[in-house]
C-alpha cells in the first residue's frame, strides 16, 4: 500500500519531545504533517509507567525554564506546556551521606550552599568559593522575559551582556573541565567523593554550573504529575493544530529516490510519501539502520565512534505504604553509603542513590510513595545476557531482591511495606523507544567536543535533500528543553528554504 505525498507535507519519525515540537511549530506554519511513533504513547522517553496503583517517573526531574520570568518560558508555552503545568522548587538538589556520619547538602540556593560547604571543609575554602563564584557568574545568564518590567529587563540584559564578555574566557574554563578532574582538587574526601558522585565524572563542569544557577533562579521547578502529562499536554497541542499521529507504526526504512528523501516503509510493508522527511528518532538507527549508512562522511561518523554516551540505566522502582513524611523533599534524591559493597546488575556498588517521590501526590495512592533508584550500567552486558531469557529475568528477580535487603539497612522492616518493585534495564529503554544501546540522552558533552555548545550539529545528512534530523542526537547535552528548541530550529530552516515567514501561534 503506497500514500502519496500532498503539497507542503512533512513526515515525522517519532512522537518524542522534539517530534512533537517539530510538528507543532510545522502545523502552525501550514505544513501538512503526519507523525510516525513505534510505542502506544507519546513523549519517548520523557515517559512513565503504572503498576498497581503506583507512577514511576523515568524522566523528569527539573524543568529548566519553570520560571515564567525567563524567557526561556516562552517555549513551553507556545507548546502548551506552561499554561497546563504546576511547578514546585525545592530547597535542595540532592543529599550526599558520607561513612564518617557527616551529609553534604546540594543547597538550590547558591550563598546557603556555600555556607554549608565550607562549614564542612574549611581546608577547601580557595576551591568552594571558585565553585559558588562560577555558579553566580551563571545566573546572569537568565534573560528574563517579556513578563518583566521593562527597566529591569533592560538591566538584566545588560547583566547578560557584561557576564559573556568579561567571563568569556572563565565560561571556556569551565567548559574545559571534567566534573571527574573538578573534583579530584578537593582536600577533604567527602567533598572529593561527594562532588564526583553528583555528576556524570565525564560531563562539561559548565553545566554542573547552570544547573545550579537555574536552581539558584528559580527556574528549574518539578512540574507536578512528572513526565508523561507533559507528553500529552504537547500531543494535544499537536492534533488540537491539526496534526496527525500514527502510534504502533515502526519505520524499517526511509525512502530515498536521486538522492532525495521521499517517504517512509513500515514494518508492515505499507509506504508513505511526503515532500520532507523529518527523522526524531533514534540518530544510530535512522542513519545506518532506515538509510543504511549511504549519507554519512567523517563529520557524521565520529560521534558514533568517538564520543561518550549518556550511560545506559537500570531503572528500580518501588511502591511503598509509607509516606516518607520525615525525608526531605529534593530534586534528586539522596545517595547513602552501603554497610558493605553489593554487586548489583553488572558491577560491584558501595552506594546508591535513591529518590523518594514525597512531593509528588499523583505518583501513588494516598498514604503512599513510589520510589526510584537508577544504577548506571553497561548495554553489551544486558544484551548477552538476554540470550538467555531465563537468565536475563532471573537477574532482574536478583536485583529486586538485593534492592529490597539493601534498603532494610536504611529503613527497617521496609520489606513489609513494598507493594510493587519493577526492574528495567538498557533493554527495556531500548525496547520502547529504540535509543541506542538503552542511553537515556544521547550524547554527552566532555572537554573534548565541547566546541558544539557554540556551533550547533547539522540537522541534515551530507548528499541527502529532503531529510532532516532533530533531538538528542543533534543536540549533544540532551535535556527536554533542547528537544523544544531542536523542532523550534528545523522548522524555522525549512520555512527559510520556502521562503516563508516563521510564524508561533500562542493558545
Amino acid at each position: 500500500m503506497k500514500n502519496t505525498s500532498d503539497e507542503n507535507s512533512i513526515i515525522i519519525i517519532g512522537a518524542g519531545f522534539a517530534g512533537l515540537s517539530a510538528g507543532i511549530y510545522a502545523r502552525m506554519n501550514g505544513y501538512n504533517t503526519r507523525i510516525f511513533e513505534m510505542h502506544d504513547k507519546p513523549g519517548g522517553l520523557c515517559t512513565s509507567w503504572s503498576r498497581k496503583g503506583f507512577t514511576f517517573d523515568g524522566c523528569v526531574h527539573w524543568l529548566v525554564g519553570s520560571s515564567p520570568e525567563s524567557a526561556f518560558n516562552k517555549y513551553w508555552e507556545e507548546v502548551g506546556i506552561a499554561q497546563k503545568s504546576r511547578i514546585i522548587n525545592f530547597d535542595e538538589y540532592k543529599r550526599f551521606e558520607g561513612k564518617d556520619g557527616r551529609t553534604v547538602i546540594f543547597y538550590s540556593d547558591v550563598n546557603r550552599l556555600e555556607k554549608h560547604l565550607l562549614e564542612l571543609s574549611p581546608q577547601d575554602t580557595a576551591l568552594i568559593r571558585n565553585f559558588t563564584s562560577a555558579i553566580r557568574m551563571c545566573t546572569a545568564f537568565n534573560q528574563p522575559s517579556s513578563r518583566v518590567h521593562f527597566w529591569e529587563r533592560v538591566k538584566r540584559n545588560i547583566k547578560f551582556g557584561l557576564t559573556f564578555v568579561l567571563h568569556g574566557k572563565d565560561m571556556q574554563k569551565w567548559m574545559k573541565t571534567s566534573a571527574r578532574e573538578f573534583s579530584e582538587q578537593f582536600t577533604d574526601p567527602l567533598l572529593r567523593e561527594a562532588f564526583t558522585d553528583l555528576w556524570i565524572p565525564e560531563f562539561s563542569m559548565l553545566f554542573m554550573l547552570f544547573t545550579f544557577a537555574y536552581l539558584h533562579n528559580r527556574n528549574a521547578g518539578y512540574p507536578l504529575g512528572g513526565s508523561m502529562p507533559m507528553s500529552k499536554i504537547l500531543e494535544e497541542r499537536y492534533t488540537g493544530l491539526g496534526g496527525v499521529i500514527n502510534y504502533k507504526k515502526r519505520v524499517e526504512k526511509i525512502i530515498v529516490e536521486n538522492n532525495r528523501a521521499v517517504g517512509i516503509r513500515l514494518t508492515d510493508g505499507s509506504e508513505h510519501r511526503a515532500d520532507r522527511i523529518i527523522s526524531a528518532a533514534d540518530g544510530h538507527s535512522t542513519i545506518f539502520n532506515m538509510l543504511d549508512g549511504r549519507f554519512v562522511d567523517e563529520k557524521i561518523r565520529e560521534p558514533y565512534e568517538k564520543w561518550p554516551i549518556f550511560n545506559p540505566l537500570i531503572f528500580i522502582s518501588l511502591g511503598i505504604n509509607d509516606t516518607f513524611s520525615g525525608e526531605p523533599m529534593t530534586v534528586s534524591g539522596f545517595s547513602f553509603p552501603l554497610n558493605k559493597p553489593e554487586e548489583i546488575g553488572d558491577a560491584v556498588r558501595d552506594r546508591i542513590n535513591i529518590h523518594i517521590y514525597n512531593h509528588d501526590p499523583a505518583m501513588a495512592p494516598e498514604g503512599k510513595t513510589s520510589i526510584i533508584i537508577i544504577l548506571n550500567s553497561e548495554y553489551n552486558y544486558w544484551k548477552k545476557l538476554a540470550e538467555d531469557i531465563n537468565a536475563y529475568k532471573s537477574k532482574k528477580e536478583e536485583i529486586a531482591s538485593k534492592i529490597t535487603m539493601i534498603l532494610e539497612q536504611r529503613y527497617p522492616d521496609i520489606s513489609k511495606k513494598i507493594e510493587v518493585i519493577d526492574v528495567a534495564t538498557p533493554l527495556t529503554f531500548e525496547r520502547y523507544t529504540g535509543n541506542w544501546q538503552g542511553s537515556f540522552e544521547g550524547w554527552l558533552i566532555t572537554p573534548a567536543n565541547s566546541y558544539v555548545f557554540m556551533k550547533p550539529m547539522s540537522q541534515q545528512l551530507p548528499g541527502l535533500d529532503n531529510f532532516y534530523m532533530c533531538g538528542q542526537w543533534t543536540e549533544p547535552g540532551g535535556g527536554l528543553p533542547t528537544g523544544i528548541m531542536a523542532g523550534q530550529r528545523l522548522i524555522r530552516k525549512i520555512c527559510k528554504e520556502d521562503h516563508r515567514k516563521f510564524r508561533i501561534i500562542v493558545k
